[in-house]
């Protein structure tokens, strides 16, 4: 996702290098979005500036940040990897980067680290000063959580929504009206403010084309639906949580849930903002946290219940997830606690939310979801 700090990471692993007494020359860096690197279009004379400035003799690092900007990035990358001297850093900001032909020429030979905006935890060291994490969670979930956002929330608060809708055009701007040559933009602008007020909730394309028909007199069609959803997810604003059936181990095809890269959007797209949904909000950030630490992340279904979260780990393991607000009764608890129980196998099962009692009843670990985002509880 763009401005999630790809090219701060980058610059600061080149620093390290320099630290460690890599030379300067042996660093060579470009990023692509920069006005003097606009000119380089044409991947093979930008492979020959490169390798004039490298020593066949020695190490070069090399980065290339929003290498996707340049046509036929897949052979440039390419071309520059199966050099035994060069060792190659490469960012995007949109899911083409390795949905492209780069993934299949090198299957196996790459690593990919996902940068999201600030988790819980790195937002809450932005604030030393602030001891009370109830307060801060509570902000974080009504902010951006952007590095810049965050900074600019502390010096220059009033330029925060200008900073947002900044990044808001350009994804929805370069990465897909420009990319996929969109001629009706308000088509994709309900589509968007549909699923950004509906963040946490099932939907599928058929109810969201009934809903929106039902409120407009320019209808929208389902395999346009569809298009416009496949264009959002590879851009990185909204992430899509399938549904996994647990019993019958198998995806289900209908009734995803989406869940948006950073609240604070919500702020400039919506009339849901600040403190509606908390829920759901709630959910949002739970769902980045288990990205952040490793798996893939489904929606469950057992039986005629919903798990809020099922996550697949490397190992073939599974955790279990139930994420509410507050459990204030017996009935809420019950509630909350009969998906888990239905669940025949012995994996880790959890029952996250903001109170402060924590408790193991029937093998689920009821806990408070602060310190779990901060690891004092999992550990991570």
């Amino acid at each position: 996702m763009r401005r999630s700090g790809k090219s701060t990471l980058l610059s600061a692993f080149a620093n390290e290098l320099l630290e460690s007494g890599v030379k300067q020359e042996q660093i060579i860096f470009f990023n692509f979005e920069e006005r003097e690197n606009l000119e380089l279009t044409d991947w093979t004379k930008l492979y020959d500036e490169i390798i004039v400035k490298t020593d066949p003799l020695k190490k070069s690092y090399i980065f290339l940040d929003e290498v996707q900007i340049i046509s036929n990035f897949e052979k440039l990358v390419d071309s520059l990897y199966v050099k035994k001297n060069i060792d190659l850093y490469v960012t995007g900001s949109n899911a083409y980067l390795l949905s492209s032909e780069l993934a299949t020429l090198l299957t196996g030979r790459y690593i990919a680290i996902n940068v999201h905006p600030f988790s819980f935890a790195e937002y809450a060291l932005c604030f030393p000063e602030e001891k009370n994490t109830d307060r801060l969670f509570r902000q974080y979930l009504n902010n951006s959580a952007f590095p810049e956002a965050v900074h600019l929330s502390k010096v220059a608060p009033e330029l925060v929504n200008d900073y947002l809708q900044s990044i808001y055009d350009t994804v929805i701007g370069k990465d897909i009206v420009v990319r996929h040559k969109l001629r009706n933009f308000n088509k994709l602008q309900r589509v968007i403010e549909f699923l950004f007020d509906s963040v946490g909730s099932l939907v599928s394309p058929t109810n969201i084309a009934e809903q929106l028909n039902r409120a407009s007199d320019k209808t929208i069609s389902h395999n346009t639906i569809i298009k416009l959803i496949k264009y959002l997810t590879e851009s990185y604003i909204l992430y899509c949580a399938p549904r996994y059936d647990i019993k019958g181990k198998e995806l289900l095809s209908t009734n995803d849930k989406y869940y948006l890269i950073d609240l604070g959007l919500k702020n400039i797209t919506t009339t849901n903002k600040y403190d509606a949904n908390l829920g759901h909000k709630l959910e949002n950030v739970i769902y980045f946290e288990l990205l952040r630490r490793g798996g893939k992340v489904f929606v469950g279904k057992q039986n005629d219940k919903e798990v809020d979260f099922v996550v697949h780990k490397a190992n073939n393991e599974r955790e279990y997830y139930q994420v509410a607000y507050s459990i204030n009764d017996e009935k809420t608890l019950e509630r909350e606690f009969s998906s888990l129980r239905l669940i025949k196998d012995n994996y880790p099962k959890y029952l996250l939310t903001l109170d402060y009692d924590t408790a193991v009843i029937d093998g689920i670990h009821k806990i408070n979801v602060i310190d779990w985002l901060l690891d004092e509880v999992t550990g991570g």
